[in-house]
């Protein structure tokens, strides 16, 4: 599986942007895909997954209620849609996939088996 993100950018303190995360080859039904993120100096931490068979979601209590995780399987495409950005959420993201990732480690960047390029997210103040 080869994953490719795009949509980062620079953007002002509330506004908007929206992840995409393009997958080729193979997704298994019960496939996690995921979003993380590192700021620089800060370790990498889970910001939203989606189960691509259920489409149940997860996400990080920093970004609950701002930001929405997607999918569209016909496109085996992943979103990330960012609202009420804030300077903290400035990161380079990234999006993964873990095969077979149980419920409790879906969480976990250790469970992830793909990884695509980083995409820059920069939130002004």
């Amino acid at each position: 599986v080869q994953l490719q993100a795009s949509g980062g950018g620079l953007v002002q303190a509330g506004g908007s942007l929206r992840l995409s995360c393009a997958a080729s080859g193979r997704i298994f039904s019960s496939t996690a895909m995921d979003w993380f993120r590192q700021a620089p100096g800060k370790e990498r931490e889970f910001v939203a997954a989606i189960r691509w068979n259920s489409g149940a979601t997860y996400y990080a209590d920093s970004v609950k209620g701002r930001f929405t995780i997607s999918r569209d399987n016909h496109k085996n495409t992943v979103y990330l849609q960012m609202n009420s950005l804030k300077p903290e959420d400035t990161a380079v993201y990234y999006c993964a996939a873990g095969v077979r990732t149980i419920t409790s480690m879906v969480r976990s960047s250790d469970a992830m088996h793909y990884w695509g390029e980083g995409t820059q997210v920069t939130v002004s103040s």
